[in-house]
C-alpha cells in the first residue's frame, strides 16, 4: 500500500506526458511520394531512394508509396498538389533545380513557388562544363575568352530543351565570365546527356554542358576533359582534381539539387516533423551510402534556408532567361 501514491503520481504524470506529446504530428498509416515523371528519372528516383530511408530509419509507419504523375515538366504533378492536396500532411513531392527553372519561365501557368511549402534538399548533381581531350582549350578562361571574342565560337551540346537547365548553365558561366550576346552562343539540344556528350568526344561540337555523373564515364576513358565543375568547393574523392569555375575567376554555380515540397495549408507540428525527418535522412549512413553510389554530392538546405535558396535560385533564372529571350 505504500507505492499506491506514487504510483498514481506516475501514471498521472505519464498520462499528461502522453497527452502534451499526442498533439505533436506524427505520420500514421500511407504516406505518399508523388513523382513527376515517369518511373526511371531523377525524380522517381528521389521518390524511392528517400522512401526506402525513410522506411528503415522508422520515420514513417509503414512503406511509402511512390506515385509516378508526369505531365509538363513537372506542372502536372505542381498543380495536382496546390489545386487539390491543400492540407495533405502525408504528401512529398519530388523536385529538382528543372522544378525551380519551370517556375522562374512561367511553364506552371498560373501558379508559384509560394503555393507549397519547401521542406529541404539533400544531395546535387553538380553542372560541369567540358571538352574532348583533343580540344584546344585547356581551362574555363580559354574557352570564355574565345566567346568573349566572338560569342559563336564555341557550340554547346546538352540534353536539355533551350533555355533547359543544361542551356541555362553555359548562359551562367558566361555571364560571370562578363561574356556579351549570350542569346547568340550556340546550343545543340540532344535527347539526352549520354547523345550529348558523344557529339562532344567524336568531335562534332564543341563543348558539353550537363552534370557530372553523365561525365563520369568519358573522364574516367580520358576521352573527356572537364574544364570546371559548377560547385563552391571542389568534389570529394575521385572528382578531387577538377577544378571549379569559381577557383578560375568566374562566379559560376550550377547544383541540380534533389528534394522535396509539400502542399499548403499543413500544420507547424506536420512541417516541423518532415523538416526534422529530411535532415535525419540526410545525416543518416544509410543515405550517404546511396548518394555515393548514385554520384550525388553533398548538399543540404532546410526549411526556412531551403525555402529563401528557392526563391533566389528562381529569381536568378527569371532574370538569366529574360536576358536572353526566352521570357519577357
Amino acid at each position: 500500500m505504500a507505492f499506491k501514491t506514487p504510483l498514481k503520481i506516475i501514471m498521472a504524470a505519464a498520462l499528461t506526458l502522453g497527452a502534451s506529446t499526442a498533439m505533436a504530428f506524427e505520420p500514421s498509416g500511407k504516406v505518399e511520394c508523388i513523382a513527376p515523371s515517369d518511373p526511371g528519372g531523377g525524380w522517381d528516383f528521389t521518390c524511392r531512394s528517400i522512401g526506402n530511408v525513410l522506411e528503415d530509419l522508422d520515420l514513417v509507419p509503414r512503406s511509402v508509396q511512390t506515385i509516378n504523375m508526369a505531365g509538363a515538366g513537372g506542372g502536372v504533378a505542381y498543380a495536382h498538389t496546390v489545386s487539390k492536396r491543400a492540407g495533405d500532411e502525408q504528401l512529398l513531392v519530388a523536385a529538382s533545380t528543372a522544378t525551380t527553372t519551370r517556375l522562374a519561365q512561367g511553364q506552371f501557368q498560373g501558379l508559384d513557388a509560394d503555393m507549397v511549402n519547401w521542406i529541404g534538399a539533400l544531395g546535387a548533381d553538380y553542372g560541369v562544363i567540358a571538352v574532348s581531350k583533343d580540344s584546344e582549350y585547356e581551362n574555363l578562361n580559354d574557352l570564355m575568352d574565345a566567346l568573349k571574342d566572338d560569342p559563336r565560337a564555341v557550340k554547346f551540346a546538352g540534353g536539355s530543351a533551350k533555355g533547359g537547365w543544361d542551356h541555362l548553365k553555359v548562359l551562367i558561366a558566361a555571364k560571370a565570365a562578363d561574356v556579351g550576346k549570350l542569346p547568340k552562343i550556340p546550343y545543340l539540344s540532344y535527347n539526352n546527356g549520354g547523345e550529348a556528350l558523344t557529339q562532344v568526344v567524336g568531335g562534332h561540337v564543341d563543348a558539353f554542358t550537363g552534370d557530372i555523373t553523365e561525365a563520369q564515364g568519358f573522364m574516367e576513358s580520358g576521352d573527356l576533359r572537364i574544364l570546371a565543375v559548377l560547385s563552391e568547393e571542389r568534389l570529394p574523392g575521385e572528382f578531387s582534381d577538377i577544378p571549379t569555375a569559381r577557383e578560375q575567376g568566374i562566379d559560376a554555380l550550377g547544383p541540380n539539387w534533389r528534394g522535396f515540397y509539400m502542399p499548403a495549408d499543413i500544420s507547424d507540428d506536420a512541417r516541423e516533423y518532415w523538416v526534422d525527418a529530411m535532415n535525419t535522412v540526410y545525416a543518416s549512413d544509410e543515405w550517404k551510402e546511396l548518394m555515393k553510389k548514385n554520384g550525388l554530392m553533398p548538399f543540404h538546405k532546410s526549411d526556412d534556408e531551403f525555402n529563401e535558396f528557392v526563391k533566389q535560385q528562381i529569381q536568378d533564372i527569371q532574370e538569366l532567361s529574360q536576358e536572353i529571350g526566352l521570357i519577357k
